[in-house]
């Protein structure tokens, strides 16, 4: 979807059918073999969910090193996805900057594992 697409509206209960959690990036990995550069991340949701991986391609802002222990924020409700390779288990967040480049969108402080955007 570009800034020119506009989404229809949505109930409250189509909102809450989207599950959107915090987590803490717990591993990182480069994904060379991807089509579009990317980073597989492992992320831990708390106990209820554990940890999920998924690929993200944000490597104009972010290293492998850079993402450990960063708090981000997924869905965590969609069914898991081929990507390449690679099975992502859950939609990592991001906004384009200027450039169209992916900026992950995440809590200002730190918050348990696993709370649920409300």
């Amino acid at each position: 979807m570009t800034a020119d697409n506009k989404a229809g509206e949505i109930t409250f209960d189509d909102f809450l059918k989207v599950d959107i959690r915090v987590g803490t990036v717990v591993d990182a990995q480069p994904y060379p073999e991807a089509r579009v550069p990317a980073i597989k991340l492992w992320i831990d949701f708390g106990d209820e969910i554990g940890v999920k991986k998924t690929s993200a391609q944000v490597t104009k802002h972010y290293t492998v090193e850079s993402v450990m222990g960063r708090q981000v924020c997924a869905v965590v409700n969609f069914p898991p996805r081929q990507i390449g390779k690679f099975m992502s288990e859950v939609l990592t967040l991001g906004m384009p900057d200027d450039d169209g480049d992916v900026v992950m969108i995440g809590p200002d402080q730190k918050l348990p594992n696993g709370g649920r955007l409300y």
